[in-house]
């Protein structure tokens, strides 16, 4: 569970963490966050958009682990991008969550010219040092490209869906090349790598559940993943990958599974 990527400012983002999309805030969140954080998670991860920064917030302070000890993402919402607007975002979230800073802050989805003047503000408010790093999040390789040219500070993460089934290879390669930390949300595919035999083969000589070997999976290729739960038992699972290695062989069965198959929004192609 201490395992760290170093991002492309020499922060160091743990390699492992919660998510709490559609986690309902209240009482689901807070229980949520707090057995992860009993469990040893160190990084949690949450956005404007989710409505739970605020139970998030209550955990982290409930933990009694010191602050510096966790990493805390969110992310700005699409409808607050924009230059002004996002400073102000900012702060209603740093407000929520009352962590004092905010370890990571992401561009939510991509939004073309509108997103060169957040990234203006991104740059501002992480200069002032109440955020660690910044980055983004479901950018593809062409929304990259025409981003890239106006960032006076690059990008540390770029947050997209990610598992067995959506491996993007000329994404993995372009975001390694630009010194980009890939982070995969959907990681299990929202449960359904439950479903494919390769994994359970896999997980069957490991002891192991297909959503652990799809965990182990993405970690081993130096992939960032937040796996989403509020059941106490399921966040001890997937935390439960660290004692075992995949093979080379294990990997490469894995790595051929890719169908470019989505289950969230195409970030070409979405509406809101």
């Amino acid at each position: 569970m201490d395992q760290f990527v170093t991002l492309n400012n020499s922060v160091q983002m743990p390699i492992f963490g919660l998510g709490v999309w559609q986690s309902k805030s209240g009482d689901e969140t807070e229980n949520a966050v707090r057995w992860a954080i009993e469990t040893g998670y160190r990084h949690i991860d949450t956005a404007a958009f989710y409505q739970n920064e605020t139970s998030v917030g209550k955990a982290i302070r409930d933990s009694g682990v010191s602050r510096d000890d966790l990493f805390v993402t969110t992310k700005l919402w699409n409808a607050d991008q924009g230059y002004k607007t996002a400073h102000q975002a900012f702060e209603r979230s740093l407000s929520k969550l009352g962590t004092g800073y905010i370890d990571l802050y992401l561009i939510h989805w991509p939004k073309g010219e509108l997103s060169n003047q957040t990234w203006k503000a991104f740059e501002e408010i992480y200069a002032t040092g109440k955020v660690k790093a910044i980055g983004v999040s479901n950018f593809m390789v062409s929304q990259l490209t025409d981003f890239l040219p106006s960032c006076d500070v690059t990008p540390a993460v770029n947050q997209v869906e990610f598992h067995p089934h959506l491996q993007q290879p000329e994404l993995q390669e372009y975001c390694k090349k630009n010194k980009i930390q890939l982070e995969a949300w959907s990681p299990i595919m929202q449960g359904q790598v439950t479903d494919v035999e390769e994994l359970k083969q896999i997980g069957n000589s490991h002891n192991k559940s297909p959503a652990q070997i799809a965990l182990k999976w993405e970690i081993q290729k130096g992939i960032v993943t937040i796996p989403k739960s509020v059941k106490q038992h399921r966040i001890q699972e997937n935390a439960d990958i660290f004692d075992f290695e995949l093979s080379d062989e294990e990997m490469t069965a894995i790595d051929n599974l890719d169908q470019n198959r989505r289950i969230g929004p195409d970030p070409l192609n979405f509406n809101f």
